[in-house]
């Protein structure tokens, strides 16, 4: 459960949502890899100039980190946004504890930038914080 919080200026942050079970039961965060696969790590990317050349192009569905648990449980943060990775959050590798204090300031995990054409699609498709926090109670009231 990513969060994505969106600026005007078609930025994208990737966060951990609220629900997160990392953020939920007093769970201590092990580790954070940003290495995804033997030849794709999210670390190496370089952006440059302002057409961010050499950024790394991602889809919905690509992971961004692996986050390890100290009860063992694993956890794969996807993009959830078709855009090019800006940068990482290299802060939470030293700090894991600031993703779960501070998770949608310091502790985010990166920042996407959306095609152009596609950011209005992209924001349309999100929920605002109302309607969130309905989705959440809706879960909780069929749970129970």
């Amino acid at each position: 459960l990513p969060s994505v919080l969106h600026h005007e200026l078609r930025i994208c942050v990737i966060t951990l949502a609220e629900a997160h079970p990392l953020l939920q039961n007093g769970k201590t965060i092990k580790s954070i890899n940003y290495q995804i696969s033997a030849n794709c790590s999210r670390l190496q990317n370089k952006v440059s100039g302002k057409s961010k050349r050499g950024a790394q192009f991602l889809t919905e569905l690509a992971p961004l980190c692996r986050i390890s648990s100290s009860d063992g449980e694993k956890y794969t943060i996807y993009s959830c946004i078709r855009g090019r990775l800006i940068e990482v959050n290299e802060n939470i590798l030293n700090n894991p504890a600031i993703l779960q204090e501070k998770p949608s300031t310091e502790g985010y995990i990166a920042v996407v930038l959306p095609k152009f054409e596609e950011s209005k699609n992209i924001t349309q498709g999100l929920l605002t914080q109302e309607e969130y926090e309905e989705v959440l109670l809706k879960r909780l009231n069929s749970s129970s």
